[in-house]
């Protein structure tokens, strides 16, 4: 199962990657689970320093953008 995290302090761009993520992990038929993490502290855990950033099982993808669907797909099916 992959674990999905959409990192941010609840901004509409922070929304709009939660849900372009969630439809392209459903138009992958993957077993998922979706995460938002809005605590600052565990967001710069992750090294994050600007939002949205997505990051799949752990590992941070993306940062301070919202990618295409084609590419968000491509990125959740590969990642690890």
């Amino acid at each position: 199962m992959k674990k999905i995290q959409v990192l941010g302090m609840g901004c509409a761009k922070c929304n709009k990657l939660y849900a372009a993520a969630e439809a392209a992990a459903k138009e992958l038929g993957l077993a998922y689970e979706m995460e938002k993490i809005d605590d600052i502290g565990r967001i710069t855990e992750m090294g994050v320093l600007m939002t949205p950033a997505l990051a799949v099982n752990g590992a941070v993808k993306f940062s301070a953008r919202i990618p295409g669907q084609e590419e968000l797909k491509k990125t959740i099916s590969v990642a690890e």
